[in-house]
């Protein structure tokens, strides 16, 4: 087999489809499906996208975007699409969107689109690299630059709160609180 750097897939080759009707054990306390099944769920399905793109074992690192737009019933069947959206040298981020389906009336509604990053992983533990990304489609390229987006956002986001945990005097984050429903009883002595 050559080397990962030499190998390219294109996102149709691992995009993956899990489809599961959701049954009365799935349900939370009001009655709609909890949504701990559903984020099981997606993490598989990342998963086996991650691993048939990279051909070896992938780990989640990161989950991102994880909103639940419409709750899921007990009876609908709930199909996750997981496809590659972006690869760097030991990474890949996973898409998937979410629907379910009421089997009775044929109603589907988009419940979640979520971002999964996974590592892929040699035997021994050590990251393994994985094989660069064919885009295809106008949307497999979009995908891709959503991806690097995200990646922006996501390491100013941190940069951002590292300055908030450093930069700040007690007064200015006192002062940041005002009009939020808190109340600070703690002061230093």
């Amino acid at each position: 087999m050559t080397p990962a750097t030499h190998r390219f897939r294109p996102v149709s080759f691992s995009q993956t489809t899990l489809t599961e009707l959701m049954i009365p054990s799935y349900a939370n306390f009001g009655g709609k499906i909890h949504g701990g099944v559903l984020l099981s769920l997606m993490d598989k399905v990342a998963y086996v996208c991650a691993a048939k793109h990279s051909g070896v074992y992938c780990v989640t690192v990161s989950v991102e975007g994880v909103d639940f737009r419409q709750p899921v019933e007990v009876g609908d069947l709930v199909s996750l699409r997981a496809s590659v959206n972006y690869v760097g040298r030991t990474s890949l981020v996973v898409g998937i969107r979410v629907e379910a389906e009421n089997v009775k009336t044929g109603v589907v509604k988009h419940t979640n689109t979520s971002y999964f990053t996974m590592v892929a992983k040699h035997d021994d533990g050590t990251n393994a690299e994985v094989p660069g990304l064919t885009l295809q489609t106008r949307a497999d390229v979009r995908r891709f630059l959503e991806a690097i987006r995200r990646r922006e956002l996501k390491k100013s986001y941190r940069e951002e709160l590292d300055n908030v945990k450093t930069n700040l005097t007690i007064e200015q984050e006192i002062q940041k609180l005002e009009g939020e429903r808190c109340k600070v009883e703690w002061m230093s002595k």
